[in-house]
């Protein structure tokens, strides 16, 4: 293959290269124009989530004889990470966390898996315990949301439209899925004093039975004629409220209608159901996800049309307001990006026409749109979306898609200068740099190995960065040995240059000169040269550990996050209460866009990095919608200082929307062991070690405190004798405070559910509950206290379990100017002691960000070895050399020198991002270092001594090197200001800038070294 020469063969099949460019100019424009456009990209949040209830059972119960038995079975799961389990009274929820190295494609099989191995096992879970609810779609995005509100309105006049509206909605293309928030579950209660029922003499189960006679779908018959099949339907099933009211009621020989010893109502059920609300005003949500894969902006412009048709038809008093807005966020998002694409292509531009002359930089600016449209076309043909990730790649790979255009051409022009003939000085350039350039290519795209085949769900939300950069590498190269040579050939004439030929050799100007005197005195003075930069090496490693750590950056999206968290076993209405005072302190904010809150549960998943909070009758979650991200900022400071002052009771968390994962604080320990009240204690003094740091506020753990309970002590003798058992009692408490369901009322497509129970002034009056009268058969009552002894206690609300073992989460938000990283492990080290007088079997452990960063950061690292193996594969291809490829190795490292710095002096933290740009840059650096190396073996070649090739080839390199670097550290400078790719940008520009001077200077003084020159 090498004597093969694709520049000349370009140049002898004109026609054919002007076809293709002009096809991948059009597939380009088309594939860029119908690309899907997301705001982050798509990757398998690897959770399921399993409930099961157990009405009547205290959380203690739950996690002994529901949790821990459903926990043992999946223990067994294969691809298990990890288990973590709320158990509250009544009801317990448990998180299957699948292992990173579990492939997308088998993530479901799993999950079906999962139901199976529970189903199985729910025979043997005790009497009453629910059958097993199942969520596997927990990574649903619902990105556009819509609150529908109306004054006047009742919540069922509200839900009907809503329902309407759903209907309508989920026939737009490309919609996956439409889900109502807030929505109110009707019930028709049946309220009756508790007084009356004992003087009457009547019995709960009568009143049960003549329903439930009354109200029974049953087959009447059929009556079979020679022609038809004619069904008997019989009257009487309740068809209206009134119905029930009228239902006759014989008891003690007398005849009621029910209606004269019962209040029936229709109402709305009791505990309220979760609430939504918009800007203060009780709401219905419209939350709508998207298919996998579509287009979120062409979505956006759909419903915008469905929605505005839908407006025109809504009766009057209704409104409904677009709450999240994602189309309108990813557009924001990609004219960003594409401006600083814009930018980055402009300054690539400048630096061609500034250092090549205005043909030779016309071709190179020529180029890069080209390629660009064959990336397009490609990740087209692919499915990589336009989102954050695949457009901060782009512009990464702009600076790096011109370096072999740049070397072509400039080798081109040196020969036209020398007075080479342009067909010649283009299959030069070929022969002369294509190998070594297409070596140096495929180097720089194993770098980005670790991001492309590391598993791990921040490998995976940033996979898209190897998929783009490598293949506009790949594609570069073949267009800088195809395209840019014939480009060359018609744009850049010699005439100039060639008749001062003789008078002014080519590298013989000031610049040169300058260059060669200080290479000469470093080969001189080897010793002071390499010592320097191993202590400079060595500074900058001790540098970095100076540098603020952070996984992933906050997000600049304008919401703000406000969580009201009351004390475990508050009531939804003290919830909403409270909710309700800060509604109206925000009210008429200037800062604020609009607001919504929930009440009982947190918002859906309206973001992929954001996990919903499920229901807790104690917890309310606002998302303020700031008018900027300036805005949002004061709006912290300013609710924080709000809800401290008049809000003193509530425990309130307020956060951002994140990058990359979602975790809930920035500083999380968790504190694990085997008995529950041990673990209360250590985690205890975490917390004062906690609060004790500088750094952090709101020290809270995520269970501690217990919940009221009023403690019913039953003379099981006085009461056997009257022919209570305890079943029969806890029925007639349920029946006398929350109402037991006895019926259905069956209207349309909804089934209403009918209560029995007593009224609100027997139910809900603590010191009226030892007056009950409980049923003793034959329509006679007895007062509760006369069997039951009452008194009030303290029990767990909420048991959280890790892996079968108590857990408590102790954790933290911090103080402006740090970040959660860098407090977590100054905690961590503050328990040392602590830690070390832990008795056998209790831990404390990092949680949150800081365990991911640790995780993905070993996962990240686990293909370095591969990727390390194929780059010297690749430098014994091109050099057949050990000695040659350990000096290219050697550079690699040099980068470390200029990130450090660069870091340092600009304040960006080290993460994720960071991370993979070293591992990138250490490929770039490589590049370098094969092509300056080939260029020595070119000179030896000829028959020069090694310190002239040395000094030769770095002064022919020279141009090209820093041409290539300046175009690749100058791209970088639109993506500075970015809160995500910021970081990065800085570590590779720096880093570059400081290995390109190192390149230049020190490996030619380790070439000199090795060989003893």
């Amino acid at each position: 293959m090498k004597n093969s020469n694709l520049a000349e063969w370009a140049l002898k099949h004109k026609q054919f290269i002007y076809f293709f460019m002009a096809l991948f100019f059009t597939t380009g424009l088309f594939s860029y124009i119908n690309l899907g456009r997301m705001e982050d990209p798509d990757f398998t949040i690897k959770q399921m989530v399993v409930s099961v209830a157990w009405p009547g059972a205290t959380a203690r119960q739950m996690e002994e004889q529901v949790t821990d038995k459903v926990e043992k079975k999946l223990q067994d799961l294969p691809g298990l990470d990890y288990l973590q389990s709320d158990s509250r009274p009544g009801q317990t929820i448990i998180y299957v966390n699948l292992k990173d190295t579990v492939p997308k494609k088998d993530v479901r099989a799993k999950w079906l898996e999962v139901r199976n191995m529970v189903n199985d096992m729910a025979a043997t879970l005790p009497t009453g315990v629910q059958p097993p609810q199942f969520n596997d779609r927990f990574d649903d995005v619902y990105g556009i949301i819509y609150a529908l509100t109306g004054d006047g309105y009742t919540y069922e006049e509200l839900r009907e439209k809503a329902e309407k509206i759903r209907r309508i909605l989920r026939d737009v293309p490309s919609v996956k899925k439409v889900e109502l928030l807030g929505t109110q579950t009707e019930s028709i209660y049946i309220n009756i004093e508790n007084s009356k029922m004992a003087r009457l003499g009547i019995d709960p189960a009568l009143i049960t039975g003549t329903i439930q006679a009354q109200n029974s779908m049953t087959a009447a018959g059929m009556l079979e004629t020679s022609t038809d099949n004619v069904y008997l339907r019989l009257t009487g099933m309740f068809e209206r409220v009134e119905d029930i009211r009228t239902l006759p009621i014989t008891a003690g020989g007398r005849t009621f209608r029910l209606g004269d010893i019962a209040k029936v109502t229709r109402a709305y059920a009791e505990p309220a159901d979760p609430e939504f609300f918009y800007n203060g005003q009780p709401a219905i949500g419209i939350a709508v996800s998207m298919e996998s894969g579509g287009n979120i902006l062409t979505l956006g412009k759909r419903l915008e049309t469905t929605i505005a048709r839908i407006q025109q038809e809504l009766p009057a008093g209704l409104e409904i307001h677009q709450t999240v807005n994602q189309p309108k966020i990813v557009e924001n998002s990609i004219n960003e990006f594409v401006k600083s694409l814009a930018e980055a292509i402009l300054i690539i531009f400048i630096v061609s026409f500034a250092s090549l002359g205005m043909r030779p930089g016309f071709v190179v600016a020529l180029c890069i749109p080209f390629v660009l449209a064959v990336v397009f076309t490609i990740m087209y043909l692919k499915n990589i979306d336009l989102q954050r990730i695949s457009l901060g790649a782009l512009i990464i790979a702009l600076g790096l898609l011109v370096d072999d255009a740049m070397i072509v051409i400039e080798m081109m022009a040196v020969k036209l200068e020398q007075g080479w003939e342009r067909l010649n000085a283009a299959a030069f350039a070929y022969s002369a740099t294509a190998f070594p350039m297409l070596t140096g290519t495929l180097v720089t795209c194993a770098g980005f190995i670790p991001v492309g085949f590391a598993q791990g769900s921040a490998s995976e939300y940033c996979s898209s960065i190897f998929s783009v950069i490598n293949i506009a590498l790949i594609i570069s190269w073949i267009v800088a040995a195809t395209v840019t040579p014939l480009l060359g050939y018609l744009f850049i004439q010699p005439a100039a240059t060639a008749k001062n030929k003789k008078e002014n050799p080519v590298y013989d100007s000031r610049p040169y000169r300058l260059f060669k005197q200080m290479l000469s005195w470093c080969l001189t003075h080897r010793k002071i040269v390499l010592t320097a930069t191993l202590v400079l090496f060595i500074a900058s490693v001790g540098l970095l550990t100076l540098v603020k750590e952070e996984f992933f950056p906050a997000s600049t999206r304008p919401e703000l996050i406000v969580q009201l968290k009351l004390q475990d076993g508050a009531s939804l209405k003290n919830t909403a209460a409270v909710a309700g005072q800060l509604a109206r302190k925000l009210n008429g904010d200037p800062l604020i866009a609009y607001y919504t809150y929930h009440v009982g549960e947190g918002a859906p998943r309206f973001v992929l990095t954001f996990d919903p909070t499920f229901n807790r009758t104690n917890f309310a979650e606002f998302v303020i919608v700031a008018k900027n991200t300036d805005a949002r900022n004061q709006l912290h400071t300013k609710i924080n200082r709000l809800l401290a002052e008049e809000f003193p009771s509530v425990q309130v968390h307020m956060k951002v929307i994140s990058n990359g994962t979602s975790a809930d604080y920035p500083v999380m320990l968790r504190v694990e062991g085997y008995d529950h009240d041990k673990v209360r204690a250590i985690a205890k003094k975490v917390q004062t070690v906690m609060a004790a740091n500088p750094n952090t506020k709101n020290v809270n753990m995520n269970w501690y405190e217990k919940s009221k309970i009023m403690h019913l002590s039953i003379d099981q003798d006085k009461a056997r004798n009257l022919g209570i058992t305890s079943e029969s009692l806890a029925a007639a408490l349920q029946t006398d405070l929350s109402g037991i369901n006895i019926a259905e009322f069956r209207q349309a497509d909804r089934t209403i559910p009918v209560i029995l129970r007593f009224d609100a002034h027997s139910r809900n009056d603590p010191a009226r509950v030892k007056d009950l009268s409980i049923p003793i058969g034959s329509g006679n009552y007895i007062p509760l206290a006369q069997i039951a002894k009452i008194s009030f206690e303290a029990e767990d609300g909420l048991i959280y379990r890790r892996d079968l073992k108590p857990a408590i989460l102790v954790q933290a938000e911090i103080k402006p100017g740090v970040t959660g990283d860098d407090v977590t492990r100054q905690v961590y080290e503050s328990l040392h002691e602590l830690r070390a007088g832990l008795p056998p079997g209790y831990t404390i452990q990092y949680d949150g960000s800081t365990e991911e960063s640790i995780k993905e950061t070993r996962l990240l690292m686990a293909p370095v070895p591969a990727m390390m193996i194929i780059i010297m594969i690749l430098l014994m291809l091109q050099l057949q050399n050990i000695p040659k490829m350990i000096l290219t190795l050697l550079t690699a490292p040099l980068g470390i020198i200029g990130v450090a710095v660069g870091l340092f002096l600009t304040g960006k933290p080290v993460g994720f991002v960071v991370q993979l740009g070293i591992l990138a840059l250490s490929g770039i650096i490589m590049r370098n270092s094969v092509i300056l190396i080939d260029q020595i073996d070119q000179h030896l070649a000829v028959g020069e001594n090694v310190r002239d090739s040395i000094i030769n080839a770095a002064v022919t390199r020279l141009r090209p090197i820093l041409l290539t670097a300046a175009a690749a550290i100058l791209a970088m400078i639109p993506l500075v200001s970015n809160i995500f790719w910021g970081p990065m940008a800085v570590a590779i520009g720096s880093g570059l800038f400081a290995a390109t001077v190192l390149t230049l200077l020190v490996l030619p003084v380790m070439y000199a070294a090795w060989y003893k020159v």
